[in-house]
């Protein structure tokens, strides 16, 4: 295994650094003052769409994308280290640089699975950065950790005209983005067949323009409190009989719950990336506090209990960093099927001591890491998310467990 970057990734790695030093922090308290004088607090304010112009100019657009043909064609291993850039302002860089969830999960579907009259839709004007877009599939009445309890109905029929059409009933929360004006689309995850002897082929994914009849985005769900309006917002979202054409299912019935885990795979590194970002501000943020500040006559880096934070932080980091490398690595060589062990270590491992080592920032920022005039709360908020997102821990755990075990099974 060779971790080491190459030419192209480290000329995009020392570009994409010098946005952010250049654009994305300068942008971070302007996003905060704009959004503060806007008429909705969902609609995005204007050093957004300067960001995604500069950043476009510069090439840093589509990176995650693997696909030659509509990204920047980058491995997984090349994107892993621009990733953790991205993810030391996360509430900007990705949608700067058109590289955040749910729009690159759900661009990987269209790329992968749409047809190509869904890729001319709505695949190049997010590719474009023109919408936005949002994945429906969580819902509040089932435990969603287990796809296979979503009740949504997706229900083929023929409308007034004799056309083939679906329709799609149910309830959706934490709908990602979907608070935002531009999401003008939801890709959602439903049942075709409720009743199919296959758990796992009773799902299918369909998309529903967001101006469709009968679709209601209701409210926005908060998370510790905050909004995410950077983000576009959770929302619950209910679908009423809202009747979309045949021609709207993505791939075809029955293969929904495939398409979600070849769309959740991608999805969980990304997120470990950019949570390794997030984790390496919070030890500058560390570092600089504690050099910066002094209690009971002497600097708090003189403080053992802040070196061992500082000391412990690094190195999990670096651990981490390496999982996620490892993980990459085998993604790009043996696939995803392959990696999937790592995969779920990863997503178990990452969030978890990321939140550790946040928690740590806060507590030497005191008052203030718990306020808004440190990064550090709403950083430590959307990591603990993670921990839940794209599915929970124990999920993952009870998986890789059964995995392991079955090596031993029979031999003793």
């Amino acid at each position: 295994m060779d971790f080491a970057f190459d030419a192209r990734t480290e000329e995009l790695r020392e570009r994409l650094l010098a946005f952010m030093d250049e654009y994305v922090y300068p942008a971070e308290p302007v996003a905060a003052e704009q959004r503060a004088r806007l008429a909705s607090p969902w609609d995005t304010p204007a050093v957004f769409g300067e960001l995604k112009a500069e950043a476009r100019r510069q090439g840093l657009w589509n990176l995650f994308l693997p696909d030659a043909e509509h990204g920047a064609g980058l491995t997984n291993l090349q994107y892993a280290p621009l990733a953790e850039i991205t993810g030391r302002s996360p509430h900007l860089a990705p949608m700067a640089t058109n590289c955040a969830a749910p729009d690159t999960g759900n661009m990987e579907v269209l790329a992968q699975f749409g047809s190509e009259e869904q890729k001319k839709q709505w695949l190049e004007p997010l590719l474009a950065g023109e919408i936005r877009s949002a994945f429906a599939m969580t819902e509040p009445e089932v435990a969603s950790s287990d796809a296979t309890n979503i009740e949504t109905r997706i229900e083929r029929s023929a409308s007034g005209g004799g056309a083939d059409e679906y329709t799609v009933t149910g309830r959706k929360w934490f709908i990602s983005g979907a608070m935002n004006p531009d999401c003008k689309v939801f890709i959602v995850m439903g049942k075709t067949d409720p009743d199919g002897t296959d758990p796992r082929r009773q799902q299918s994914m369909i998309l529903v323009p967001r101006d469709t009849p009968g679709v209601e985005v209701r409210r926005a769900m908060t998370v510790y409190g905050y909004e995410d309006h950077d983000h576009g917002g959770h929302a619950e979202v209910v679908f009423d009989g809202a009747r979309v054409p045949a021609a709207n299912l993505i791939g075809e019935e029955g293969t929904g719950f495939a398409i979600a885990q070849a769309r959740l795979g991608p999805g969980r590194i990304h997120h470990c990336m950019r949570l390794i970002g997030m984790a390496e501000r919070a030890v500058e943020l560390m570092c600089r506090r504690a050099v910066g500040r002094t209690a009971f006559g002497k600097e708090l880096a003189a403080q053992g209990v802040v070196q061992n934070w500082i000391a412990d932080a690094r190195v999990t980091v670096e651990q981490l960093r390496l999982l996620v490398l490892k993980t990459a690595w085998l993604m790009d060589t043996v696939g995803n099927r392959g990696a999937h062990t790592e995969i779920q270590a990863i997503k178990i491992a990452t969030p978890r001591a990321v939140v550790r080592i946040l928690d740590d920032a806060v507590q030497l920022h005191g008052a203030g890491g718990v306020s808004q005039d440190f990064p550090l709360a709403e950083l430590w908020a959307a990591a603990r998310t993670l921990r839940l997102a794209d599915g929970p821990d124990e999920v993952h755990q009870r998986s890789l467990a059964h995995r392991e075990l079955k090596k031993y099974a029979g031999r003793s």
